[in-house]
């Protein structure tokens, strides 16, 4: 493979810190669930928060493809050692089974969902949570670092895994296989395709193609978007699945289903940064709702691995100029440089902060994909294609092609800057294309000289200048890409925007008003309803806006408005959002003239604010982590989402239920705040009819019986707020709310269940 490594600037530090994590974790640690899943005794303790739940093992198949590419990246023999051991580990794990199989939780669940009588969920089957996309982290981390490191045990070991997994599914029937595919499985038919690709096993072949999930790609296929409501993460891997998948078979049908996709996520799903979905979920198209749960980091990761294989197909600026737009601005901005600690989500909600992952005590599915980001920094500067290298990125780095024919060396303090100098340090005496990106957001004259000289370049319609010539070691291309500050405008609110200056967003640096005594956090949930501050609305008139900003350092890109922010005639700072840490933060600005100000009362931002303020506990049903980290309990009970109405809810039916655990005030008098929709009636299930009638228990004890009617006018979302007597939540942390039904009733859809102070 062609290979690029880092040379110092702002990844490389990120790339250190996140080499220092990996090789802080215990492997021992990281295999205990492998080894407890295997019934036999861990040689040490596992990790907490999601590696002590039904998720566990999924972490260290991400530490595996972190550590391959990480040795990639870097060299780094002290890293060969530790996985070595771990894939020996591995093995001799699998050797206790005669099947060959290996993960972090016990068979039972796949057994039982290969004899076909199965319950599935969107997060659960046969009772387990999404344990297909648990394992698929191990099967990517066993090929990772074959194809990586040249470790032919690994190889032996996925192979071992995959004859498992062909031999059990060929048990179902293509319907059975499909329903299983409604549980998120992560990227099984990209990990099935990849093992075909290594070892020309065809089983392999079709068993990624029985991977792919029809219910989700075949409307992509057609160039149908039904993504609203779907969780995001759980579809970006089927879509990378089909595009590897492409490369296979050559078949059109995933070329489409992978560049339609792409085009939907990134121009009409995704916020300022490059990051989308709310709630893990995608919204309405061309929706950019803020939220302290937006922007998940896994997502991201999979967008940039999915821009890579389409630029592979066609050298267009686009897949770029996304691409950039993501890394800075939420792959490089979601580690902590301190700590090295990742975020699950980047918060869009305005005077919102960063919460990080504690290192012990988290391992979120971003706490994985964080471990392999700052290994993938280098991945998508060049590419080269036969007599063609192309520079997509302007990253401090060495290029060195796979003959090792070709070197360059990229200097340049980029974004700081806008110069980069290319180095030739080895050519051969062929002529060949040297492509340079230039970006949608280039302002001005792009020039470019080669030796001194000044070349005449034109930019092709792929939006990349090339430079045609038999290059010589030692020449000197130098590249002027000047850059300007502009407007970044919300799809859905036109008076909602941000700053960029090139691809850097800038963020509204705020301060610590408020602040949690820390941000690195095991629960990543327990910050949402922190108490919030007041962002600054900006005043002016909007043509006036990039004239009232100012960069008062060049050095670190910090710009400042004039005395715009109201209330107060406040000047705002405003920095790369990439270098904003541990402080309080906007990414979303709204904008209004002053005659529009002084009429503007936020009615809908004070509501939200007193009820954050009132709020101990909420869960948003239909959400996986939410449900997870609140403990679901349930029996005959269905999830779903409402695109009216832009959310998910729960119910339950025929004798029935569903409970969470919330967390209440123990010395403080308590309420439970339910949200229904206005329009329920009599629901038809499986052959039968249900009353929407249904009690709601606090520990037990009923606090409300109640019936849903259809309602007279309009569909809307409304609470209802039940008091909770005092003696049930005395001296209590976590109470039992539970939603129960007689056999011939059901719920109405629950929206969000709170418990708040009275």
């Amino acid at each position: 493979m062609d290979q690029a490594y880092l040379l110092e600037g702002i990844f490389k530090q990120s790339e250190t810190k996140g080499k220092e994590y990996l090789l802080y974790l215990d492997v021992d640690r990281l295999l205990a669930p492998c080894y407890e899943a295997a019934s036999k005794q861990p040689k040490k303790p596992r990790y907490g928060g999601w590696e002590s739940t039904g998720i566990s093992g999924h972490s260290v198949g991400h530490w595996l493809s972190a550590m391959g590419q990480m040795y990639a990246a870097t060299k780094d023999e002290s890293l060969k050692s530790n996985v070595m051991y771990a894939i020996d580990e591995l093995a001799l794990i699998q050797s206790y089974d005669s099947d060959g199989y290996v993960g972090g939780f016990p068979r039972n669940c796949f057994d039982m969902t290969f004899s076909g009588d199965f319950e599935v969920e969107n997060f659960s089957l046969a009772g387990q949570w999404v344990p297909w996309y648990s394992l698929h982290k191990l099967f990517a981390g066993c090929i990772d670092v074959y194809r990586l490191m040249g470790l032919n045990k690994a190889l032996e070991v996925v192979v071992a895994l995959a004859n498992w997994a062909k031999k059990g599914t060929d048990l179902l029937t293509e319907e059975q296989f499909q329903r299983m595919l409604i549980c998120e499985h992560g990227g099984m038919n990209e990990a099935m395709a990849d093992l075909y690709d290594i070892t020309g096993n065809k089983d392999f072949l079709e068993l990624a193609i029985r991977f792919c999930h029809e219910e989700v790609l075949e409307p992509l296929a057609q160039g149908i978007d039904q993504l609203e409501g779907k969780h995001a993460n759980t579809q970006i891997p089927k879509v990378i699945g089909a595009a590897k998948l492409y490369n296979l078979t050559g078949q059109k049908k995933y070329q489409d289903i992978a560049r339609f996709f792409w085009n939907e996520v990134t121009a009409h799903r995704s916020y300022v940064i490059g990051g989308n979905s709310i709630n893990e979920h995608f919204g309405p198209l061309n929706s950019e709702k803020l939220g302290v749960q937006s922007a998940e980091t896994c997502n991201t990761y999979n967008m940039l691995k999915l821009t890579e294989l389409l630029f592979s197909w066609e050298q267009k600026r686009e897949y770029y100029d996304f691409y950039e737009r993501a890394l800075y601005n939420h792959i490089l901005a979601s580690q902590d440089p301190d700590s090295g600690m990742k975020t699950y989500f980047v918060s869009t909600q305005p005077g919102h902060f960063k919460v990080y992952c504690s290192a012990e005590n988290s391992f979120w599915c971003c706490t994985g994909t964080g471990m392999e980001n700052p290994a993938r920094y280098a991945k998508g500067i060049y590419y080269s294609d036969q007599n063609n290298v192309f520079v997509n990125l302007f990253i401090p780095s060495r290029y060195q092609s796979q003959s090792n024919s070709i070197s360059i060396k990229q200097e340049t303090e980029f974004p700081l800057s806008k110069q980069l100098n290319l180095s030739i340090e080895r050519t051969p005496t062929d002529e060949w294309n040297l492509h340079i990106r230039v970006p949608y957001w280039v302002n001005g004259q792009v020039n470019v000289d080669v030796n001194g000289q000044n070349e005449d370049v034109a930019i092709l319609d792929s939006g990349y200048i090339c430079i045609r010539r038999n290059w010589k070691q030692g020449d000197k291309v130098t590249v002027q890409l000047p850059m300007n500050l502009h407007l970044y405008v919300a799809k859905d609110d036109e008076s909602k925007i941000g700053f960029m200056y090139g691809p850097i967003v800038l963020a509204g640096a705020l301060g610590k008003e408020h602040f949690p005594k820390t941000d690195i956090l095991e629960n990543h949930l327990s910050l949402n309803n922190h108490p919030v501050i007041d962002v600054p609305t900006l005043v002016t008139e909007r043509d006036q806006l990039l004239s009232q900003i100012h960069l008062i350092d060049e050095k670190s890109l910090t710009f400042e408005t004039e005395a715009i922010g109201q209330p107060g005639q406040k000047k705002l700072k405003l920095i790369p959002f990439y270098q904003l840490h541990h402080q309080r933060y906007t990414l979303y600005w709204h904008v209004m003239n002053e005659a529009s100000y002084n009429h503007f009362i936020d009615d809908e931002k004070e509501a939200l604010k007193k009820l954050r303020e009132r709020t101990i506990d909420e869960v948003q049903p239909h959400e996986q982590q939410p449900e997870v980290e609140h403990q679901l309990k349930k029996h005959n009970s269905r999830s779903g989402y409402f695109n009216v109405m832009q959310k998910g809810w729960r119910d339950c039916y025929a004798g029935g239920f569903f409970s969470y655990q919330l967390k209440v005030s123990s010395d403080e008098k308590m309420a439970l705040q339910v949200m229904y929709v206005n329009d329920e009636h009599d629901i038809h299930i499986e052959g039968d009819w249900y009353k929407r009638q249904f009690t709601i228990e606090i520990e037990g004890t009923p606090i409300s019986t109640l019936e849903i009617k259809k309602a007279e006018n309009d569909e809307k979302l409304f609470a209802e707020e039940y008091v909770i007597p005092f003696e049930l939540t005395k001296g209590k942390d976590t109470i039992e709310v539970k939603f129960t039904t007689g056999e011939t009733e059901a719920t109405g859809r629950i929206y969000e269940v709170r418990t708040v102070r009275r």
